[in-house]
């Protein structure tokens, strides 16, 4: 008897992602945004260059971050609807009542799903919240079914 061999996959599609609203330095060893399949997964965002232009509290710095997210998410094809699962850092726990006031304000429910870390440090010392983000194009949690 002959065995039948597994086909192999067929390769998922890579698109990256640009927007002139969040520009990606040209020395930049890091991609803002790609599409892989239907996911999309962007590199931690911050509110810079605003923080260096202004003094930027940390929900104000929250709402400038999920603004890039949005910016970039329309941009891969989805909407704020299709964001899945948030990471948020943060350099002061005591910073999580104002983040999370920033993310009611800016969404609607349900939320995505989150994960708050501390750190001791970003990359700029005026920053005190990063925020990685992930989503999935055709998902709407605004079309949520409760269960």
């Amino acid at each position: 008897m002959s065995q039948r061999l597994p086909q192999a996959a067929s390769p998922v599609t890579v698109r990256h992602v640009k927007t002139d609203k969040v520009p990606e330095l040209a020395s930049a060893t890091w991609s803002n945004c790609l599409v892989v399949g239907d996911e999309v997964v962007m590199s931690g965002m911050t509110a810079h260059p605003a923080s260096r232009q202004q003094t930027l509290d940390p929900y104000q710095q929250t709402l400038v971050v999920l603004g890039k997210i949005r910016d970039l998410v329309e941009a891969a094809g989805g909407s704020i609807g299709s964001i899945t699962k948030l990471v948020i850092y943060v350099t002061d726990i005591a910073h999580k009542d104002e983040v999370g006031r920033a993310r009611r304000d800016f969404f609607g429910t349900p939320y995505p799903c989150s994960t708050l870390v501390a750190v001791s440090a970003l990359v700029f010392p005026e920053l005190t919240v990063e925020i990685d983000a992930f989503a999935r194009l055709g998902a709407d949690l605004r079309q949520a079914v409760a269960g």
